[in-house]
């Protein structure tokens, strides 16, 4: 697995980072139990679960704290991609756990991860998922359980091949379906299975 630190042993700390200043390998490991637990344990996305397997997604944690100091760590990040054979290299999850303590702040900061990749020709080759704490769909209230989906223990940017998307799509039964499969699956978790996959949403 490409992370860039892990922990060993010890189990995740309920804590956001703006409580208690975490290590690196803290931060990666509580990344790596929502990925195991949640994106994973309840089947939301296709397209991270066999890079995870086969040890081709790269978990890295940005010292950003400032916007364009992120831009350059994303920018490394899609440079390292871009240069890498998807057989070693899938897939990569920024960390971000020094910036956009509010969504509202992370929200105004994806276009500009979009024009870099149109800035530099990456445009229809990568794209970037986003993934907060506080994540709120279009439409939605702070609180709707559907925003699950989308909720991780830090603020993420996720870098993702527009080819393995496709190709993972093609071999996914009803993949138009996925988004009203997931949040039907968050909204019949009971309140201990939430409070056991997303413990930094508990008060």
């Amino acid at each position: 697995m490409y992370d860039t630190n892990e922990l060993n042993d010890g189990s995740v700390t309920k804590m956001m980072v703006k409580e208690k200043e975490l290590g690196r390998s803290q931060i990666v490991q509580i990344v790596r139990q929502w990925l195991e637990q949640v994106v994973i344990g309840l089947n939301l996305c296709p397209f991270v679960v066999e890079p995870w397997h086969k040890e081709q997604l790269r978990i890295r944690v940005s010292d950003a704290r400032t916007e364009e100091e992120l831009i350059h760590d994303l920018h490394a990040e899609l440079t390292l991609l871009d240069r890498i054979h998807p057989d070693i290299l899938e897939t990569t999850i920024l960390i971000v756990p020094h910036l956009f303590t509010e969504f509202e702040a992370y929200n105004e900061f994806l276009p500009l991860a979009d024009l870099l990749l149109q800035e530099f020709g990456w445009e229809g080759d990568y794209q970037i998922a986003s993934f907060h704490p506080r994540y709120r769909f279009a439409g939605t209230e702070s609180g709707d359980p559907e925003n699950l989906t989308n909720c991780s223990p830090f603020p993420l940017l996720h870098i993702l091949r527009e080819h393995s998307i496709s190709l993972a799509l093609a071999n996914y039964p009803n993949p138009e379906q996925i988004p009203e499969r997931n949040i039907q699956t968050v909204q019949a978790l009971g309140p201990e299975e939430k409070q056991q996959l997303f413990p930094y949403l508990m008060p």
